[in-house]
C-alpha cells in the first residue's frame, strides 16, 4: 500500500462520502479517526472525509490505497455513486488547476482562485482551462500537461 489520493467533491456530505468511497474502490473504508492499525483487514482503505470552505469544500484523503487500483477509475465512480462533480489535482504542479471528474466520467481541466485561511485552501471562481483564457495560453503551465487546454476525456471511466 502505497498510495495517497486527495480529492475535493462539490457539496457532499461526510456521512454519504464513505459508503460510496467503499463501493467506489470495493474495500473496507476506516475513518482515520477510527482506524486501529493493529486491527485493519489487509484490504482496507483509511479515509478522511472533512468540510472546508470555498467551491468543492467537501475533502476526501485516502491513505494506503492498493498500487493496482486506479485513481481516475475510482474517482469517476464515486462522482457517478454521489451525483456529484469532483476534483483531483492535475500534472501542472499548480495549485489552481485541477482536474475536474463529472458524474458522467467526464475529465476536463478547470482552474480555481486559491486563497490559503487559517481552514485551509478556499478554492474560488472556477473556470474552464481553455485557449480563450489568457492565462492558459503561451508558455503557461497548462501546456505542459497531458490534460491540454480545452481538452476533454468523455466518459473516462465511469463504468
Amino acid at each position: 500500500m502505497t498510495e495517497l489520493w486527495n480529492w475535493r467533491i462539490d457539496g457532499a456530505a461526510p456521512v454519504e462520502v464513505y459508503p460510496a468511497l467503499a463501493e467506489a474502490l470495493g474495500r473496507v473504508v476506516m475513518p482515520l479517526a477510527v482506524a486501529d492499525p493493529a486491527r485493519l483487514p489487509t484490504y482496507a482503505v483509511i479515509c478522511d472525509v472533512w468540510e472546508a470552505p470555498g467551491e468543492f469544500g467537501t475533502v476526501v484523503d485516502c491513505y494506503g490505497v492498493p498500487e493496482r487500483l486506479s485513481e481516475r477509475t475510482s474517482i469517476a465512480a464515486l462522482a457517478r455513486l454521489l451525483g456529484r462533480n469532483c476534483l483531483l489535482t492535475d500534472d501542472t504542479l499548480d495549485a489552481g488547476r485541477h482536474l475536474l471528474v463529472a458524474p458522467d466520467g467526464t475529465i476536463r481541466p478547470v482552474h480555481f482562485d486559491v486563497t490559503e485561511t487559517d481552514d485551509g485552501e478556499v478554492l474560488s471562481n472556477q473556470r474552464l482551462c481553455t485557449l480563450a483564457h489568457p492565462g492558459c495560453r503561451g508558455w503557461s503551465r497548462c501546456h505542459r500537461s497531458r490534460w491540454a487546454p480545452d481538452s476533454v476525456n468523455p466518459a473516462l471511466a465511469a463504468a
